[in-house]
């Protein structure tokens, strides 16, 4: 898996990813300690709206964002992104009022929507070989889980020395850097695409999204993951500080065993994923998530368990969402992979959308017990929809016809009116074959 870092182009992507993720991490640390400056005991609920923002964000501008740089060369796209990201979080520090919070996060995550999809989805491209690109996969998620880990940690070394304040300037060095590694590194050229109307575009990830049940399975998966990462994201803090009465370099921790238990289990799917196929284990994570929740209204934690606890989410939830690029990759065709990205990025922020607030407002007004509980609601909700969605075996190669196609079509011409390869949502197949 490492020697992947030796990649001439894939190297300089990752490395710019993880000092990205790096900023990212501690503009967490510090947003949820200046929420609690600006709002005490009910920073969670200022936090949940803060995130929900970002949702809204994600969910509203990718896909416009996507079908407008569609056609752009994807350097100057990422490069401009990362920019835009440096210059919104200068002003961090300055911030006085709740409502310059909102807004901080809106402009922030409106060049997140464009970046993050288009990053993604070059991936692929830099590494077709489907093992590479499932050990690249890990090693992304290893980052995440890196920033969780370190930016904690390093955040609470920092705070031994200066304000919180002085964090946001991480989250600046962070884009910055990212911005010049992606400025000496070649990309590939986006393969060339139909050229379609606004609307066409704007519309067909979601469209081959919808269409294929692996993909709708995973997005009742992302609905389960983003349950139980609410809750840790949103509302760690107030339970730390206000619960345990812990320190701000006790949030740190508390943060840092969530990503440690996210990287053990990154580190282990690789060799998993070779011997099982994607449903079992996302299924298997997803399961985790569900019944943490459910235990975590049973009982009170100590500090010690409730560090335990954490870490088995952070498991839990590597295991769901590490594979998800895979699916999204034997799903589309190169020159629509962008696209599917983007409605991957855009609808799994839905579930965000709901359970930001969620997590948030019911921790102000119930508890953790109960807030628990709420999500494990909408984790088994998900779950369940998953099984039904997604079915067992998912083939790629599927036996089908072509009815709606006239005999001199160049696909029946090449394949036959009866044939069998390698299935997705195209021009030539707009649904899924359920019968052969």
């Amino acid at each position: 898996m490492w020697t992947l870092l030796k990649h001439p182009v894939f190297g300089r992507l990752f490395a710019a990813q993880v000092v990205a993720l790096l900023g990212t991490g501690l503009l967490t640390v510090a947003l949820g300690l200046l929420a609690f400056d600006l709002a005490g005991a009910t920073a969670g609920a200022v936090l949940g709206t803060a995130y929900a923002i970002k949702m809204v964000a994600y969910v509203g501008l990718s896909p416009v964002a996507g079908a407008l740089v569609a056609n752009l060369p994807r350097r100057p796209v990422l490069i401009a992104a990362d920019l835009v990201r440096a210059g919104v979080a200068l002003f961090l520090p300055f911030i006085t009022e709740v409502w310059q919070i909102y807004l901080a996060i809106f402009l922030l995550q409106t060049a997140s929507a464009t970046f993050t999809p288009t990053f993604q989805a070059t991936i692929p491209d830099v590494l077709p070989d489907e093992d590479d690109y499932a050990r690249a996969l890990s090693l992304s998620r290893l980052a995440y889980d890196f920033e969780n880990l370190l930016s904690p940690a390093l955040a609470g070394v920092l705070l031994l020395v200066m304000s919180y304040h002085w964090l946001f300037g991480g989250t600046v060095v962070g884009f910055a850097v990212s911005a010049l590694l992606i400025l000496g590194t070649a990309l590939p050229v986006r393969q060339p695409a139909k050229d379609r109307p606004f609307r066409a575009r704007l519309t067909r990830g979601i469209h081959i999204y919808l269409a294929t049940p692996r993909l709708r399975g995973l997005l009742a998966l992302n609905l389960t993951a983003a349950a139980a990462g609410a809750f840790v994201i949103v509302n760690t803090v107030v339970v730390v500080r206000s619960g345990f009465g812990g320190t701000d370099r006790d949030v740190a921790f508390a943060l840092a065993c969530f990503g440690g238990g996210s990287m053990v289990a990154a580190l282990a799917l690789p060799g998993l994923l070779k011997r099982l196929s994607d449903r079992p284990v996302m299924v298997a994570g997803a399961f985790v998530l569900t019944v943490l929740m459910f235990v975590q209204t049973l009982i009170t934690p100590d500090w010690g368990t409730f560090l335990i606890l954490w870490a088995l989410t952070g498991i839990g939830y590597s295991a769901t969402l590490t594979p998800q690029g895979r699916l999204l990759r034997r799903s589309a065709h190169s020159e629509d992979r962008p696209a599917v990205f983007t409605a991957q990025f855009a609808l799994s922020h839905v579930c965000w959308l709901i359970t930001y607030p969620l997590a948030g407002q019911a921790m102000t007004a119930w508890g953790m017990g109960p807030t628990l509980g709420i999500l494990g609601l909408v984790g088994v909700t998900g779950l369940a929809l998953a099984l039904k969605l997604w079915p067992e075996g998912d083939p790629v190669v599927i036996p089908h016809t072509h009815d709606d196609l006239p005999p001199d079509h160049p696909h029946l011409k090449e394949h036959g009116r009866k044939h069998a390869h390698a299935f997705v949502i195209d021009d030539e197949h707009h649904a899924w074959p359920t019968h052969g």
